[in-house]
């Protein structure tokens, strides 16, 4: 089984005015947060099962998943931490993906 990995865990400082709060993926479009349109167009291609790397304002979107019934996808959060860069995020993850092929995109 495939799985996407999101990275979910930057400043957004390019739009702080909408970062201030949440983070960048939690931004709404069209009522619904980015994260979640990425979600879908993966799940439309049959990818179901996510591993989302947190980290600036992680608290924001762990309380959006644990309130989100996410129907037949499998949603891992992993605190990867807020200085961390991308590489090390992907480090951090590497026990949830093992030697499968994997996904990955920004969020």
């Amino acid at each position: 089984m495939v799985k996407a990995v999101i990275l979910a865990g930057g400043l957004g400082t390019r739009i702080a005015e909408e970062t201030q709060y949440i983070p960048k993926p939690m931004i709404e479009i069209g009522g619904m947060p980015m994260l979640w349109h990425i979600m879908k167009i993966y799940s439309s291609y049959g990818i179901n099962d996510f591993i989302i790397c947190c980290g600036y304002r992680a608290e924001v979107i762990k309380e959006y998943f644990n309130s989100f019934d996410s129907g037949k996808w499998t949603v891992q959060l992993v605190d990867t931490g807020l200085n961390t860069m991308t590489g090390g995020r992907l480090k951090k993850i590497q026990e949830y993906v093992d030697d499968e092929t994997f996904c990955f995109t920004y969020g």
